[in-house]
């Protein structure tokens, strides 16, 4: 057991990148849910050590750290998962802040926009998924991961940001061939096909919003 725990809401959300990441490599954790109504009642005495007042939370022993970023990074030097030198590790990071740049927007629109702004954010959309499209093709013409010959941490944030995508819109892919493959490529991973088609996965709405 890596002794890790991750904590978080009984969605998808922000955790699922890591959950997608740990799953994929292997690494055992035990992923313990906080009640919303609960947490936002201030009843869940673990708001109370939480750095910034939210989850996700993740522990390794009796380290613990806040924001899903932070545990992206931190899990990407642990197990390997950050490039193969200072430069490829710049271009994860650069596309780690394009993934949240998108998230951002993306919640913007389920939380306060949907009923009025979804076609707007799908017409939109395109211009916004060129730049991974892009990306992807520099990088062995877009055979292989995002940066560099192996998987990485902005790998699975970009993946589970795609996931969200093929969710609100199943075709919002469907101009990108090189992120279609890429989807498809991933997903088929042994280890992190067997999560994508699990129980734990399944029964998780993306948000509160997604029933």
């Amino acid at each position: 057991m890596s002794g890790y725990t991750l904590t978080y809401f009984p969605v998808r959300g922000r955790a699922e990148a890591i959950r997608l990441l740990l799953a994929d490599q292997g690494v055992a954790f035990k992923d313990e849910e906080a009640q919303i109504p609960l947490w936002f009642a201030g009843k869940d005495d673990r708001k109370k050590h939480a750095v910034f007042g939210q989850l996700p939370q993740f522990k390794n022993g009796d380290y613990t750290l806040y924001q899903s970023n932070s545990i992206l990074r931190y899990l990407g030097r642990k197990h390997g998962l950050n490039g193969s030198n200072d430069e490829e590790l710049g271009h994860i990071d650069m596309v780690n802040d394009g993934v949240e740049d998108l998230r951002q927007k993306y919640v913007r629109l389920i939380f306060t926009e949907y009923d009025t702004g979804k076609d707007k954010y799908l017409e939109a959309l395109p211009q916004q998924l060129e730049f991974f499209e892009r990306i992807l093709s520099k990088n062995h013409n877009g055979s292989k991961f995002i940066v560099g010959q192996k998987i990485s941490y902005a790998d699975y944030n970009l993946l589970d940001l795609l996931h969200c995508h093929l969710d609100l819109s199943p075709k919002s892919l469907s101009a990108f061939p090189l992120l279609s493959a890429y989807v498809e490529r991933l997903n088929s991973r042994p280890k992190l096909n067997e999560y994508l088609k699990s129980e734990a996965r399944n029964r998780r709405p993306i948000t509160p919003k997604h029933k």
